[in-house]
C-alpha cells in the first residue's frame, strides 16, 4: 500500500510542472487522507476466456489516451510479467514511474494488484493503492468491473471526489475500449462486442 511516506521526491521543491500543479492544489485543497474507490462496469459480448487474453493495463493500451488524461499521465509502457502472483509490474509514464505487485491471479476471472511504489508528481493531491479486473459470465457475454483503490487528500471531498471520478472514468473507460478493440480485431476474434459503461463510486 502507497502512502506519502513512500513517495520519493528529487527535492524540497517541485521541479515539473505536475508536481508544481499538484503542490499548488495540496496548499490550496489539503486536507485529512480519505480511501475512494472508483468502479466501471462494462458489457462485452464475448466470453471470459477471449477477454482474458486480451487484458490490458493503461499503461499497455496501444491508442493515445484522451488529452487530458494524457496531461496528467502520459504512458510509456510496462515491464513485468502480469499473469504470475508475487510480480512486480513498472509502469513508466512520461511523468515518472508507478509500481504495481500482482496480488491475485484466478484466471479467467479475476487478477488484482497493490501499488508498492508511486513516483508521479501527484502524492500530494492522491496516491493509488490497489486496483483490479473481475470478469464474469452473462447470458450474452461478460461483465467486466475495473477498480481503482486510492488515497484522496483534496478538499472538499463532494468536489474533489466528483473530479477524481470523472478522470477515473475517462481511465477506465479508455483501458476498457482498448481491450474490446483487442478481443475484437478480426486477426483474433470474428465476435462483435456491445459496450455498455455504468460507473459508481464506492464508499469505503
Amino acid at each position: 500500500m502507497a502512502n506519502r511516506s513512500d513517495v520519493q521526491w528529487p527535492g524540497f521543491l517541485p521541479t515539473t510542472r505536475t508536481q508544481i500543479w499538484s503542490r499548488l492544489l495540496s496548499l490550496l485543497f489539503g486536507g485529512i487522507a480519505t480511501r475512494e474507490s472508483v468502479v466501471t462496469l462494462v458489457h462485452i459480448d464475448a466470453s471470459p476466456e477471449a477477454i482474458w487474453r486480451e487484458i490490458l493495463f493503461y499503461e499497455d493500451v496501444p491508442s493515445r489516451p484522451p488529452l487530458l488524461l494524457a496531461a496528467m499521465l502520459s504512458p510509456i509502457g510496462t515491464r513485468g510479467d502480469k499473469s504470475q502472483v508475487g510480480a512486480n509490474i513498472e509502469c513508466r509514464y512520461q511523468q515518472g514511474r508507478l509500481t504495481k505487485r500482482i496480488t491475485i491471479v484466478e484466471q479467467p476471472h479475476s487478477i488484482c494488484f497493490d501499488v508498492s511504489e508511486q513516483n508521479l508528481g501527484i502524492e500530494d493531491c492522491a496516491i493509488a493503492q490497489s486496483g483490479s479486473y473481475r470478469i464474469s459470465r452473462s447470458d450474452s457475454g461478460s461483465e467486466v468491473m475495473l477498480t481503482t483503490n486510492y488515497i484522496a487528500f483534496l478538499y472538499p471531498r463532494w468536489l474533489w471526489s466528483f473530479v477524481e471520478w470523472i478522470a477515473l472514468h475517462q481511465l477506465h473507460s479508455h483501458i476498457l475500449e482498448g481491450v474490446r478493440k483487442m478481443v475484437a480485431a478480426p486477426s483474433r476474434s470474428p465476435q462483435t462486442f456491445r459496450a455498455n459503461y455504468t460507473c459508481r463510486k464506492e464508499e469505503t
